[in-house]
């Protein structure tokens, strides 16, 4: 995910699948991707995620239990958005964008903003 090191982007993914809200030895214990971390590693991590206000938190006992501030979606839109405004050109980048876009992609982007006037 755009702005997110490796491991912050890992972690993220643990929380977006996550049901409920997790603890950091959670966390840990679900991160699959083969390297093994120390509790201190993952509890920096989540708590510099919490700073860049990617995950809530909320005390639990003398712990926290984390969870995504936002949706993976909202979390991608995100990104895109930055991308496009760090650009010296960002009509050129969406413009460029737009003549990639698959069949599929043109056809969504298309009927979104067909509909974006109609939107609450």
């Amino acid at each position: 995910m755009h702005g997110l090191g490796n491991l912050e982007a890992a972690v993220m993914d643990v929380l977006w699948q996550a049901p409920k809200p997790l603890k950091v030895r959670d966390v840990l214990n679900e991160l699959r991707d083969g390297r093994t971390r120390a509790y201190t590693t993952v509890l920096t991590v989540l708590d510099n995620l919490h700073r860049k206000e990617w995950v809530t938190r909320e005390r639990d006992g003398k712990a926290y239990k984390y969870e995504a501030a936002l949706s993976r979606t909202e979390a991608a839109v995100r990104a895109l958005r930055e991308v496009v405004a760090s650009s010296a050109d960002p009509e050129a980048v969406l413009l460029h964008f737009a003549r990639l876009a698959t069949d599929h992609e043109a056809e969504l982007l298309s009927e979104a903003l067909s509909r974006r006037g109609t939107q609450p």
